[in-house]
């Protein structure tokens, strides 16, 4: 066994950090492929939800709106078009990593898979916000 260095505390002397304070560690350390994942599903859930919740307002006043009432079918267009952009998006902007020297950055199927999994949450909770938050605040 060695004697512990000078610079370094022995492993008694390690705090543990709690719960929270390593959750909230890893919130504002994130790695940047999944906060550019996380941000493009956001950016198209925002304005595909938008537009969805105008859509729903404008019904709830009464509107004739030809087609009639097609809410649902708005709903699983939304869900599609928000996974399909953010997976779309995601592989544009997080290539998979390269060694130092090397300028060709890839692009796999995993860029877009890790897309398709944000893109999942955030399509239903930005949903969720809109029409039980913002709805309320509008109408």
């Amino acid at each position: 066994m060695t004697a512990p260095s000078a610079d370094r505390p022995p492993s008694g002397a390690v705090r543990r950090r709690g719960f929270l304070e390593v959750r909230w560690r890893q919130l504002r350390r994130a790695p940047r492929p999944v906060v550019r994942a996380v941000a493009s599903s956001l950016g198209a859930a925002l304005v595909l939800g938008s537009l969805f919740q105008v859509y729903d307002i404008a019904l709830d006043r009464g509107a004739a709106l030809p087609g009639g009432d097609l809410r649902l079918g708005f709903l699983a267009g939304y869900v599609l078009l928000v996974l399909l952009v953010g997976s779309a998006v995601t592989w544009l902007v997080v290539p998979l990593p390269a060694a130092a020297g090397t300028a060709k950055r890839t692009r796999t199927g995993w860029s877009a898979a890790l897309g398709l999994f944000a893109a999942v949450p955030i399509a239903y909770l930005v949903l969720v916000v809109l029409h039980e938050i913002v709805k309320p605040l509008v109408v």
